[in-house]
């Protein structure tokens, strides 16, 4: 089994996927005439807006899901084993693939909202769907929605609790199977409870321990505030090669850095459009903003604070391709969350082992959520022609047995698995939002017409020549059209900008 996943793992993160993420980054960055940046006003004050109906969930909430996935293991063990593997070089490819794939991530993230639907008492959305609708292509949305499943449900969860396992050993000496145990039940509790349940955890969560963390990285920074410049320098000149002892490692800085930024932000891979196709808005773009505003907090606030406490303190290894290691400051011990429990350490002793521990699980377990969510709004796409009710259950089975199992795994053969996951999802998205992008820049060249004429923007995609788009044509359309017609203001979100 561990050859067979090493296997693909060398086939799937060929160089040809990494270059596909960064083109595909730098194509939308300049058609979009770098969106990412232009409207990052728009996006901070679309993360507010009221929630529009009550089936769907607010933006904020949308947002906390899509972190709740984005803020995992690889912001704290993934970054350590970027850097191990990588060199300092590593941290700038991933901001690298934060600032392009926020435009990935607008594309993907709007896409999945004009092509959502309406399934009882929640919206549904992703690539399946945009896949099916926007390219008339259901062999397609069908094989990404296995693909999810699969990945979702067995590949990728169980970093996350392979990961909270190791921390808790660590800080609190606390058995495996016990961890396990605890994991399972709390997931049983929340997945069982539907959507809203799975919203509101995330919502409290997220926000609160991402602050908690970053607040801690200052603190660390702070203290070692005169090593800032030399690791800036270290992080660049290893990034183009440059660097003395890291200057041979660019290939491996770009090849690292990009996978494990991919993993963490998660913009391209096709995560992200599940949650953010849940939220009710009165415009697909409104989503695509928020969800590209997600790829720099996760990667340019909380990996850059889990980078720089590293290497501030010195507190990791570097390894040498053709053997040994360029740089070891910690002695028999392997790349993973120890790293950042021992920079901690270094400024306050005692503390790294129980905080890191605690935010491992919280950004860990938000992580086995955001994967849940995906694997259940799949499950629920190929119901649509299936209706067998019972494959929900059989995939909620696997997906605890998956959780429980993974915590007994050697870690190195875990992340292997989530790395064959995330690239077989990156791949079949990146070529469908790259068949579909038109249809975003439509909808971002609509939205943009409206808020710059003072109109608070709403969708009516028959206007702009968008087939399918069978949500937004249907009640919704009658919906927004009645709201501008009695108010003369548009303020669905909270947000009164007069007609001008």
């Amino acid at each position: 089994m561990e050859d067979i996943i090493n296997f693909l793992n060398g086939i799937i993160w060929s160089p040809f996927l990494v270059g596909l993420c960064l083109c595909t980054g730098l194509f939308f960055t300049l058609r979009s005439r770098v969106v990412q940046l232009r409207l990052i006003p728009e996006m901070w004050h679309l993360i507010f807006q009221k929630r529009e109906d009550e089936t769907g969930i607010s933006s904020f909430q949308a947002l906390a899901l899509t972190l709740a996935g984005r803020v995992g293991t690889g912001n704290i063990a993934g970054v350590a084993t970027a850097i191990c593997f990588g060199g300092p070089g590593a941290l700038f490819w991933m901001w690298m693939v934060a600032f392009l794939g926020a435009s990935s991530a607008f594309v993907e993230s709007t896409l999945g909202q004009i092509y959502k639907e309406k399934t009882g008492d929640q919206y549904r959305g992703g690539p399946s769907y945009y896949i099916e609708k926007g390219l008339n292509c259901k062999p397609y949305a069908w094989l990404f929605a296995i693909v999810t499943i699969v990945s979702a449900a067995f590949l990728c969860p169980g970093v996350q609790s392979n990961t909270i396992a190791a921390a808790w050993k660590q800080a609190f000496d606390l058995d495996f199977t016990v961890s396990a145990a605890i994991i399972t039940s709390l997931l049983c509790f929340i997945i069982f409870g539907g959507l809203k349940r799975i919203a509101s955890f995330t919502t409290l969560v997220v926000p609160f321990m991402a602050q908690a963390y970053i607040i801690f990285a200052i603190v660390i920074i702070g203290a070692n505030y005169e090593q800032v410049p030399h690791v800036l320098s270290l992080i660049f000149q290893s990034a183009f090669g440059a660097d003395s002892v890291f200057g041979g490692m660019i290939g491996l800085a770009i090849s690292w850095g990009v996978k494990r930024g991919i993993y963490s932000n998660e913009a391209g891979q096709g995560t992200a459009p599940h949650a953010s196709s849940a939220a009710a808005v009165s415009h697909p773009v409104k989503q695509g903003l928020v969800q590209a505003f997600s790829v720099y907090i996760d990667t340019l606030f909380v990996c850059s604070a889990t980078g720089f406490m590293v290497l501030m303190t010195d507190c990791y290894n570097v390894v040498n391709p053709e053997g040994g290691f360029l740089h070891q400051a910690l002695e028999g011990v392997e790349a993973g969350p120890v790293y950042t429990q021992l920079a901690i350490d270094s400024l306050m002793p005692g503390w790294g082992g129980p905080f890191i521990g605690i935010a491992i699980f919280f950004f860990a377990f938000t992580t086995i959520l955001g994967y849940y969510y995906m694997a259940e709004t799949c499950v629920a796409y190929v119901n649509r022609v299936l209706k067998a009710p019972v494959l929900m259950l059989i995939m909620r089975l696997i997906f605890l047995a998956t959780i429980a199992l993974a915590t007994l795994r050697a870690s190195t053969f875990i992340w292997s698995m989530a790395d064959v996951g995330i690239g077989m999802m990156a791949w079949l998205n990146l070529i469908a939002i790259l068949l579909l992008q038109g249809t975003a820049f439509k909808a971002l060249k609509d939205y943009e017409e409206q808020m710059n004429a003072g109109i608070n923007p709403v969708f009516h995609p028959e206007k702009l020549g968008i087939k399918n788009a069978t949500y937004w044509e249907g009640n919704r359309a009658e919906r927004n059209e009645v709201i501008e017609e009695e108010l003369g203001v548009d303020n669905l979100d909270g947000i009164t900008r007069p007609h001008k």
